[in-house]
């Protein structure tokens, strides 16, 4: 049976920063993330969601990803494309979780 690695992180996002608002901001980072989608071998699912007005959420934008292996998890955290958004990343959040689990 095929292991699957799953990759959840979540953001607060700080109410401005690096010249620019939250919402603003929360749609960069997304556009950001998106970026990364298909930036190596074994991601299976890269969902990247900004949180939705009327729905409840603590936080302000979510990765969702799966990937086929440990390996391509690591090839996607050292990927120039991935380390190349952490600056940003970095000046404009709040908080940060994240969570990874097999299944």
């Amino acid at each position: 049976m095929a292991i699957t690695l799953k990759h959840i992180v979540i953001w607060k996002l700080k109410e401005h920063a690096e010249g620019a608002d939250k919402a603003t901001n929360a749609h960069k980072l997304k556009a950001l993330l998106d970026s990364c989608a298909a930036i190596v071998p074994g991601i299976l699912k890269f969902d990247a969601v900004i949180a939705q007005d009327g729905l409840e959420a603590t936080y302000d934008v979510i990765l969702n990803a799966e990937f086929d292996s440990r390996e391509a998890l690591d090839a996607y955290q050292h990927h120039p494309t991935h380390v190349g958004i952490k600056p940003f990343v970095g000046a404009v959040r709040e908080a940060r979780q994240c969570f990874d689990y097999e299944s």
